[in-house]
């Protein structure tokens, strides 16, 4: 322990890491820069604060302000000591809703206001994409804004007063009239009145240097608007009182279609004078795709407000009127309007992958110009971007004249560093020649601070070092940000990345096979960090019950980042550090699809524990679990499911079973089938030969030996249905088959059981050697199939994704697992495709439950709702996750985080159901998690309809 670390402990309450993980989780933000920091210190008040700031100056240790971490700039980042707010920090300490202010703490996340306020009628104004996770102080640091500052302006608009601990320990109430100013500001403003009123541009977003003009005696000598935007560097803010305004009741969204990107921008102004809340563009080449937008290449988005849906939808269509446009469309049906933000907002994560799949990262994110010359800027823009050979998607705050864009920087060779900095250097020439700024909402930071003389001048940068010395004249906080700024090509955070591919198992195909910019994806805009989540979002379970950044995917991300980089997390695959925080990740495959750059943390984990455990004793676990196609086979084979599940139900056995297979004490054992399906299925009576479509069902691990009612369930609906059902072929020699190449043990081990397998719970437990042996195995038993045109339909959603992502990702090298892969379809899948005239039978019921995560994630669910719609099941299921997620839930340790998960989102759902409704719940996981938290028996959907055909209605598994 350093002198430092023991000093911090002995001077504050809260926590204090300065362990490889902790430190590891703060090199980043969301920019393009990295720094390795001290320590880091979550203090639980301003007393703390004040401590660690006195040790930190005793030892001459610079400290950083940290919020959400999602700085794009590089300010939320550095070498000293780190202040983390959102552990402790948090809270909401008033809101008045009569004077419409709040007074919030620093590590507040925003939308924690917002749903405070909301019932009072009352929002806080500016609203940053990031809203879910960014934090109040980091807005205020940023001085952040959203999408509707041109109706209420930007954070600074919305401050009243600030409570600051200064460098050298002075507590200070910052407001207007000189209020909380420190010693020699009133003087050094009194010096340069001239250059104050005549040195900063006039346009809304003005962020870039500090807010000094805000303390002109005209302006109210407004210090706590001045402090706004300094980026944590003239003080620690350890509360706000910040004004709330009138929320509308109704709003509606007009959508206005333009050629391109250059006629929406030069119209933007123009909508002005309407009082829009908002203005947002962006372009087609943006949007992942056009459905639900009117005809056009780009898209004005102009929000409005009104008392009424009547008043906001006429306001909306008095801007359709007056607009020169292709096309329009105007959404005020709430839901409508989430779908169409959640673009915009996702685009600060989709703009960091170009239409081809190249790379795009931050560095000029944010430049503004003055709305009116927002047009001409944008062709001069791309222009210079064509000039350096780059690529670019902007988007963003048009109504404002501030653009968002992450352009294809080469940040990995020295040359494309060069032209990096080569093109800084003509950007900012080109803003200032538009009049604007070269930040309009994240803050200067690294990224563009070296360049704020070519926006300024060096009189007014030196006025900034001046007003930086009588703040912090130690240059204690966040040194090297706004003034004496290091290097902009300094600090980059790829520089420490290997320059090979490392050798993996995967063949991560949208990353060009490489693990390093498969892990270099997270650019850190942590929408996983959000606290709840949205409609029917998964990511990230973990991370809303723990509410640590190590549990969330940024934090894996991050740590996978540094095990790469070797310099903090120095023992490789072997790493501890990793290990720990890969545990608690539920491999629910959520940040796949919900994360905007797809990180895919479940494949990571795998990746990661094959080479940990690689020639190394396994935790007993994925013996026990990792390997549960071999034991049920067994089981099944031997026929000996009545005399295991009569031991399962003694006690003292059951317990001494768990603990031998590292299974949760918490957690009952499934009992075992006394009939497997493929038993079922070979000793039924014949049935005449359909004349519909040939379907091959697949019988997973969890339909065969513990849910076989499901799969008798789907060959019924299946076969009423018209269709013709078989199930794949099986080996019953134990010789190896195939390609007739050598086989490799853990090959050899798997023709020893002729039975297909999609190989998820050695996936899952990254025995991917088993795995591939496994589904070398399946492809060589399912030839005859790929022969064919039958599609592969498969019943449970975890094996059916593995099968869509897990096989053509591991088995790259075999074309027939692409081919397999393309077959595979849900059981709605099949019946939508196969026998589109089929008409369900009539439920008629509400149904309450949880889409699988793995189909949200990878499958996808429209024709589901389509199917329980046509059967009249009527009602939305939730999001998230259940928590048990296959072998998660069962090991040890791990029972309290499943239970947390499963409350998230699921079991309340359950709980509110109307009564009598179905509860639904396509995978094994989902219902067993019912049954053992909550009593519930959660069925497939395959089960509902075919009780249906019955007449019954699903009379079981009601809520």
């Amino acid at each position: 322990m350093t002198d430092l670390e023991a000093a911090l402990r002995r001077a504050v309450r809260g926590e204090v890491g300065f362990d490889a993980t902790s430190r590891a989780l703060t090199t980043m933000d969301a920019s393009n820069y990295r720094r390795v920091p001290l320590g880091v210190v979550a203090p639980r008040d301003a007393d703390d604060v004040a401590a660690a700031l006195a040790v930190c100056r005793e030892h001459g240790v610079p400290v950083v302000a940290r919020g959400g971490g999602t700085s794009i700039a590089g300010q939320a980042t550095g070498t000293g000591v780190v202040l983390d707010f959102t552990r402790h920090m948090n809270r909401l300490v008033s809101l008045d809703a009569e004077a419409r202010t709040a007074v919030v703490q620093p590590g507040l996340v925003l939308d924690r206001l917002q749903d405070a306020a909301a019932p009072h009628g009352l929002r806080f104004g500016p609203d940053p994409s990031t809203h879910g996770r960014c934090t109040l102080g980091g807005m205020i640091g940023n001085n952040s804004c959203g999408s509707h500052s041109v109706a209420w302006g930007t954070t600074a608009d919305s401050v009243r007063e600030l409570t600051v601990l200064t460098a050298r320990g002075r507590r200070l109430r910052l407001g207007q009239e000189w209020s909380g100013a420190p010693d020699g500001l009133r003087e050094l403003v009194d010096g340069g009145l001239a250059r104050l009123r005549t040195g900063f541009p006039d346009l809304p977003r003005r962020i870039s240097g500090y807010a000094l003009d805000a303390l002109l005696p005209e302006r109210g000598a407004d210090v706590a608007r001045s402090f706004c935007g300094s980026e944590g560097t003239l003080g620690v803010v350890t509360e706000a009182t910040v004004r709330l305004v009138e929320a509308p009741r109704a709003r509606a969204l007009a959508v206005l279609g333009y050629a391109d990107e250059a006629g929406a921008a030069e119209a933007a102004a123009g909508l002005l004078p309407y009082g829009p809340l908002t203005v947002e563009g962006m372009a087609a080449d943006l949007v992942p795709s056009t459905r639900g937008l009117p005809r056009g290449g780009a898209w004005l988005f102009v929000e409005t407000g009104g008392d009424s849906e009547a008043e906001a939808r006429a306001r909306a269509e008095a801007i359709v009127r007056a607009a020169d446009v292709l096309d329009a469309r105007v959404v005020t049906d709430p839901a409508g309007q989430r779908t169409l933000w959640r673009v915009r907002e996702d685009a600060s994560g989709t703009a960091t992958r170009m239409p081809d799949g190249a790379e795009a990262w931050p560095g000029w994110e944010d430049c503004a110009v003055p709305p009116a010359r927002l047009g001409a800027y944008l062709r001069d823009f791309r222009a210079l971007l064509t000039s350096h050979g780059l690529r670019g998607t902007p988007y963003g705050h048009f109504g404002d004249g501030c653009i968002h864009v992450r352009i294809d920087f080469d940040l990995l060779t020295d040359a494309g560093i060069a032209r990096f900095r080569r093109f800084s250097e003509e950007l900012a020439d080109l803003v200032v020649a538009h009049g604007g700024s070269l930040s309009g909402e994240h803050g200067d930071g690294q990224a563009r601070a070296e360049l704020l003389p070519r926006m300024y001048g060096e009189e007014t940068v030196a006025l900034f070092e001046r007003a930086k010395a009588v703040w912090d004249p130690d240059d204690l906080l966040n040194p090297g940000m706004l003034v004496r700024p290091e290097p902009l090509d300094a600090n980059l955070r790829f520089s420490v990345l290997p320059r090979e591919p490392v050798d993996v198992a995967f063949g991560y195909p949208a990353d060009g096979g490489d693990f390093s910019a498969a892990v270099r994806r997270c650019v850190g805009v942590a929408k996983c960090r959000t606290a709840s989540a949205a409609g029917a979002d998964v990511m990230c379970p973990s991370f809303r019950a723990t509410g640590e950044e190590e549990h969330s995917t940024r934090g894996r991300a991050r740590l996978l980042h540094e095990m790469l980089a070797g310099e903090l997390v120095t023992d490789g695959w072997r790493s501890t550090e990793v290990r720990d925080a890969l545990d608690l990740c539920l491999s629910c495959k959520g940040c796949r699809s919900d994360c905007p750059v797809e990180v895919d943390m479940a494949t990571y984990k795998a990746e990661f524990l094959h080479h940990h455990y690689a020639g190394r004793r396994r935790p007993a676990a994925h013996y026990a679990m990792g390997r549960l196609p071999v034991w049920l086979r067994w089981a099944a084979r031997v026929r000996v499911a009545p005399v295991v599940n009569a031991l399962a139900s003694v006690a003292p056995l059951a317990a001494v079973a768990k603990r031998l297979g590292g299974i949760a004490g918490e957690r009952e054992l499934p009992r075992l089938a006394r009939e497997p399906f493929t038993r079922w299925w070979r000793g039924r009576p014949a049935v005449p030969a359909g004349s519909g479509d040939l379907v091959v069902l697949w019988p997973d691990t969890f339909t065969e030996h513990l849910s076989p009612s499901v799969g008798r369930a789907a060959v019924r609906v299946l076969e009423t249905a018209g269709l013709r059902v078989a199930l794949p072929p099986t080996l019953r020699g134990r010789g190896p088959v195939g390609d007739g190449r050598s086989k490799s043990p853990a090959e050899l081990l798997a023709t020893r059981r002729g039975r297909v397998c999609c190989g998820l719970t050695y996936v899952s437990t990254g025995q991917l050697d088993q795995a591939r042996a496994v589904l070398r195995r399946t492809l060589d038993l399912m030839a005859p199939v790929l022969e064919t045109s039958a599609p592969v339909v498969v019943l449970e959603p975890s094996c059916a994704a593995a099968l869509r992502t897990d096989l053509p990702e591991l088995l790259h090298d075999d074309p027939r697992a692409a081919r397999l892969a393309a077959r595979v379809l849900t059981f709605a899948e099949a019946l939508e495709r196969h026998a589109p005239h089929w008409t369900p039978p009539a439920v008629d019921r509400p149904v309450t439950g949880q889409t699988h995560c793995h189909q949200h994630a990878v499958l996808g669910d429209a024709p589901d709702r389509r199917l329980r719609e046509a059967a009249g099941l009527t009602g939305e299921l939730t999001g998230g996750c259940c928590g048990l997620a296959g072998n998660f839930g069962f090991e040890k340790g791990h029972y309290e985080v499943s239970a947390a998960c499963a409350e998230d989102q699921l079991l309340p759902a359950v709980r509110q159901a109307p009564p009598g409704s179905v509860v639904l719940a396509d995978g094994f996981s989902c219902r067993t998690q019912l049954e053992q938290l909550a009593g519930v028996r959660g069925r497939h959907l395959a089960e509902v309809l075919a009780e249906g055909l019955d007449g019954d209605g699903g009379a079981g598994g009601r809520a």
